[in-house]
């Protein structure tokens, strides 16, 4: 015989009934909303795929290259030319770096509770694409710069 987990006690609201809103007590901890077929394909929900995480996390790691190619980069002589990363970086490197972050994670935060949306989506797909170019440009400009001596 099978034991199953007995249902924790119900409390009479059942809110499959309505759409989930855009944040919730769920939306971080707790959701068990999934799209299905009855809702509409641009609806939030409250449970986040393994694929989600994947990007997002990248996206996220691909700030932190881009903070330390930056530092990278002014500490060997190199300008910024993004005028508000210039002030930030008048303010301090870390606060350079704890501002990128902060705002890079609403961001991504963002793109993770509109990931149903397919402006979200879009948006996931070219902030990615631009990221990894611009990693792309860090690489290229390191190994231009500093060519490994033979």
């Amino acid at each position: 015989m099978v034991r199953t987990k007995p249902n924790p006690p119900w409390d009479g609201i059942d809110r499959r009934q309505r759409t989930t809103p855009f944040l919730s007590k769920y939306s971080f901890w707790g959701g068990r909303r999934r799209v299905n077929s009855e809702q509409p394909r641009d609806s939030f929900v409250d449970v986040y795929s393994i694929k989600v995480w994947c990007a997002l996390t990248f996206f996220l790691l691909l700030n932190l290259f881009d903070s330390h190619f930056t530092m990278l980069y002014l500490q060997r002589g190199g300008e910024e030319a993004n005028p508000v990363a210039v002030a930030l970086l008048n303010m301090g490197p870390g606060v350079f770096v704890l501002v990128k972050a902060l705002g890079i994670g609403l961001a991504a935060s963002l793109f993770c509770i509109f990931k149903n949306f397919r402006n979200g989506r879009i948006g996931v797909v070219i902030a990615l694409l631009l990221y990894q170019l611009l990693l792309l440009y860090h690489l290229t400009l390191y190994l231009n710069l500093y060519p490994q001596s033979a």
